[in-house]
């Protein structure tokens, strides 16, 4: 019988390295919390006709890398509904946005999340098909200031700060506007026409994208399409006086808070929902696909949907690549028996009629915040210093003596040290300097 495995573009997380994923989310959590942003959760996957209202019919995400299929558990006189693995979570927030009629309120709804995505796509390095994304999302009614350029300076300055607490250094803010709706649609003319003449040049998905699509072409990374996209118009001569006064309003705020940046006039973003401010947070150390994260303001989305208008900007971060990041620069080394991830204290039991007062004993430590690994009293001596050597930073031995008399022997594998400890003792004793 063959062996069963991960899917293709799946894969398991397992620790230590998950300390690592969990430690990005706290950090994440901590930032948004200093923001008033909070969490999210929508379903993993949503009605088929979400995405392509949203994402875009002609886009890659839609027309190719989404896992679609028909749900066939309705009533039989319906017809069967065609539902996707979400490939990206801003349209499920604002179709919850539109569904709880939380614009009611008249607030700004700054709202995050945490969760995977799906996409159909080729893996690769910091690519997969499941893939874990930390996105953020600040909607709501015109009169919320939803749509003010400090909103979107307010998330770009959030996002500098939580990478920064995060530990990463020689990030790149690069920065750019695709103007209003109608500055889209003038620029996409514009684009198609110079298009014309030299997408036959151009790589298989820029002939088509030159038709279907043509802001994605911008988005191809082959070498040999990029001196013909040097040559393309520029989408800040499209854009109108409007569009011109709220960048400039953004990158004025951004000089005042010390939030460096960098103009990328190429920088369009493939998803039909964007308007106005786009950007992406680059990291040299992740190679080619360089990208941290991205986003932008997407002003008319909601009212795509069915929705009011309601004005929002957000972004989304993939926790690969930021584990990528942080593995390089930190040198991190997935083992297990590496000292930050062994627990507290090993506690050995010397004799199954032991197990049981062994067990009380661990209660006591765990209710104190400690982490304790429970051994067995079935166990050897020798056999209960090997398993506690590999999994703790103390052990912790409880015999007949040390249960009758409440006084615990301890010792620490990295001293070699071995300390009688009274039992009220004990849980400062292992939480002392250095064993936090």
């Amino acid at each position: 019988m063959a062996t069963l495995k991960a899917v293709r573009g799946a894969r398991d997380l397992l620790p230590p390295e998950t300390e690592l994923w969990n430690r990005i989310e706290a950090t994440a959590r901590r930032v948004f919390a200093r923001y008033n942003f909070g969490e999210i959760r929508t379903p993993i996957f949503e009605d088929t006709a979400l995405f392509a209202r949203s994402v875009g019919e002609d886009t890659d995400i839609v027309s190719k890398e989404m896992y679609t299929w028909e749900d066939r558990a309705r009533a039989q006189s319906e017809k069967a509904q065609s539902l996707t693995l979400r490939p990206e979570n801003t349209a499920g927030v604002v179709r919850a946005y539109i569904e709880h009629k939380l614009g009611e309120s008249g607030q700004l709804q700054k709202l995050y999340y945490i969760g995977p995505q799906f996409r159909r796509e080729r893996p690769q390095k910091g690519r997969y098909r499941q893939f874990w994304q930390i996105g953020a999302e600040a909607i709501g009614p015109p009169s919320s200031g939803s749509e003010s350029p400090l909103r979107d300076a307010e998330v770009l300055e959030m996002l500098a700060t939580l990478l920064d607490e995060l530990g990463i250094k020689d990030w790149t803010l690069e920065l750019n506007s695709v103007g209003s709706a109608a500055d889209r649609a003038r620029y996409n003319d514009v684009l198609r026409a110079a298009l014309a003449e030299v997408a036959p040049k151009m790589c298989v998905d820029c002939q088509r994208r030159a038709v279907t699509n043509p802001l994605r072409v911008l988005d191809c990374k082959v070498p040999g399409d990029q001196p013909i996209i040097e040559t393309l118009p520029r989408i800040g001569e499209s854009l109108g006086e409007d569009s011109k006064e709220h960048f400039a309003a953004v990158t004025e705020a951004l000089d005042a808070a010390g939030v460096e940046y960098k103009l990328n006039s190429r920088l369009v973003r493939g998803l039909d929902y964007y308007t106005r401010t786009t950007f992406e947070f680059t990291h040299g150390g992740l190679g080619a696909q360089n990208a941290l994260l991205g986003g932008g303001r997407y002003d008319g989305l909601s009212e795509a949907l069915g929705g009011p208008r309601a004005p929002g900007i957000g972004f989304a971060m993939g926790l690969d690549r930021l584990v990528m990041t942080l593995q390089a620069a930190e040198q991190v080394v997935p083992q297990r028996a590496a000292m930050d991830s062994k627990c507290d204290a090993y506690i050995a039991p010397l004799g199954e009629n032991l197990n049981a007062a062994a067990l009380v004993l661990a209660r006591e430590l765990r209710r104190a915040r400690l982490s304790v690994e429970l051994g067995d009293g079935s166990f050897r001596l020798k056999k209960s210093f090997e398993a506690a050597d590999k999994a703790a930073r103390c052990i912790v031995i409880l015999g007949e003596d040390e249960l009758q008399s409440g006084i615990l022997t301890v010792k620490e594998f990295a001293t070699g040290k071995q300390t009688k400890v009274p039992r009220a003792e004990l849980a400062g004793f292992l939480a002392g300097p250095g064993r936090e």
